[in-house]
């Protein structure tokens, strides 16, 4: 699991590499509240999921989290470059009702 992320302007990026599991989740869930946390005067959060080779319910669980903290600060947040599969889970979930892809 590796996270890195890319500021331009008032959007950040967060790019997520490897498997959004239960054994990788928490690692990536801190690792993402401290880029979240170090970059808060974002208005947008960009979620590149283009680096995901495999993503169950923690991970769609970890998205809703920090979902969640966004939305209380009024920081709007997106989904973007899922493949196929990890798309397939997204849309099940329903999680492109509350964090639209572009």
């Amino acid at each position: 699991m590796n996270i890195k992320y890319q500021k331009n302007g008032s959007d950040l990026t967060v790019f997520v590499y490897g498997e959004l599991d239960e054994c990788s989740s928490s690692k990536a869930k801190n690792l993402i509240d401290r880029v979240l946390n170090d970059n808060y005067t974002s208005s947008n959060v960009i979620f590149d999921l283009s680096g995901v080779s495999f993503m169950d319910s923690t991970g769609i669980g970890l998205l809703i989290g920090r979902y969640k903290k966004l939305k209380q600060q009024n920081v709007a947040s997106y989904i973007s470059g899922a493949s196929v599969a990890t798309e397939k889970v997204i849309e099940l979930a329903g999680l492109y009702s509350i964090m639209p892809k572009i």
